[in-house]
């Protein structure tokens, strides 16, 4: 995939990781107050997969920052074993940023990129929790189509809502 950074008024948008990433990913995601603790571990995870395997870890970035904070961030990747689908994994927005388009274009990077490589549909999943009506009217007005529902499956009373796009 190509790696490139473009430069946007005091923003820049970036596709390669530093060792830094690590931990301002685990800041963004700590302070969105959405995700366990657990869940902030997977983050950063998959930062240091990256860093560590480079594009044979199977995960793609896309990270907005400003001189001060990383704003925005976007990770996906090719579901292994399909020849053109894609999975994103984490998409989050600093609280003080959101609702100001942030998430909107570090997700049309990614869909971008994906086209770009072939990539047919994207999938995204979240939870049902009503903490998350937000997140969820966001892939809805995104152009995702909720595609399924597993009850129960996070903890009982919390589905998993998976949402498509076609591209």
């Amino acid at each position: 995939m190509l790696r490139q950074t473009v430069f946007l008024k005091d923003f820049v948008l970036r596709s390669e990781l530093c060792e830094a990433d690590t931990a301002a990913v685990g800041s963004l995601i700590r302070e969105t107050g959405f995700f366990s603790v657990a869940e902030q571990a997977v983050a950063m995870e998959l930062v240091r997969e990256r860093l560590i395997r480079g594009a044979e870890s199977g995960y793609e970035f896309w990270l907005l920052e400003s001189p001060q904070d990383l704003l925005a961030y976007i990770c996906y990747g090719l579901i292994p074993c399909t020849l053109a689908s894609y999975d994103i994994y984490w998409i989050a927005v600093l609280p003080s940023m959101q609702g100001k388009g942030l998430g909107r274009y570090v997700m049309r990077q990614a869909e971008e990129s994906i086209r770009k490589a072939g990539g047919r549909q994207i999938y995204i999943e979240t939870s049902s929790r009503e903490q998350y009506i937000g997140t969820r009217l966001f892939y809805l007005a995104n152009g995702y189509q909720e595609t399924s529902r597993l009850s129960n499956f996070y903890a009982p009373g919390d589905d998993r809502v998976t949402y498509a796009k076609i591209l």
